[in-house]
């Protein structure tokens, strides 16, 4: 069986480059090199027009995922608008201080999320003290998918966790590992993890003006999703299938 291919995108170029390199599922965003925000109107407007599945990251502000009242009723309004433009589901994630998920507000998102509209955990379950055990908590809530390094900076340090997420999750969540993954190493990962999707952002390095570096406009260098590293990716994953 194929293994599903997501690719996190933030430009109108990404989104193409993805597509185009043989992508299965898009999750839109705006502003990667923060981690992912809430991708724009029009993002998610010309993802729309490709025929691919696409997420939408709801996500208001880099930092870390403590929200205020204000914030959850702004990521309520966000979840609306991502499902009148069309997206196949929405990506939430939300922790308390103590670095456990927060149900309560997780729930309130949730249940802004109409039916047939798919529900996934981000990476705020990695920041918990116990990945595993917040798979329960996931389960509970009645979300579909969690995307996850295994509580490591990448999915393949994670690679113990991950094992152990997947065993506690049964069958009854969607594991999707994420985090580091390229066509170079997701035969190992996938050798000792059998799930049926993964997650990637297949970008390069791109350098950029000096005279627009020098004004603090940007780094030295941006990352952009790159085509052939989606479509190399994408084959990898399909020997592998």
């Amino acid at each position: 069986m194929a293994i599903l291919l997501e690719v996190c995108v933030d430009s109108p170029d990404g989104v193409i480059a993805a597509a185009k390199g043989g992508a299965d599922r898009l999750e839109l965003c705006s502003a990667l090199a923060l981690g992912g925000l809430t991708p724009t109107t029009i993002t998610m407007a010309g993802a729309g027009l490709l025929g691919i599945p696409a997420v939408a990251m709801i996500r208001p502000r880099a930092g870390d995922f403590v929200w205020s009242a204000e914030e959850v009723d702004h990521m309520r309004a966000e979840i609306d608008e991502a499902v009148e433009m069309g997206m196949a589901g929405v990506v939430l994630g939300a922790n308390r201080p103590d670095g456990r998920l927060d149900a309560k507000v997780l729930r309130v998102l949730r249940a802004q999320v109409p039916e047939g509209v798919e529900t996934v955990l981000h990476r705020a379950i990695d920041l918990t003290p116990d990945p595993v055990e917040a798979v329960e908590t996931a389960v509970a809530l009645g979300f579909d998918r969690i995307l996850t390094s295994g509580g490591a900076v990448t999915a393949a340090e994670g690679l113990g966790r991950l094992r152990a997420m997947l065993d506690r999750a049964g069958g009854r969540i969607t594991i999707m590992p994420g985090s580091g993954i390229t066509a170079e190493n997701v035969a190992a990962l996938l050798a000792l993890l059998p799930v049926g999707e993964v997650h990637a952002s297949c970008a390069a390095d791109l350098p950029q003006a000096a005279r627009a570096v020098a004004m603090g406009f940007t780094g030295p260098l941006r990352r952009e999703t790159d085509r052939g590293r989606v479509r190399a990716l994408r084959k990898a994953l399909d020997q592998l299938g």
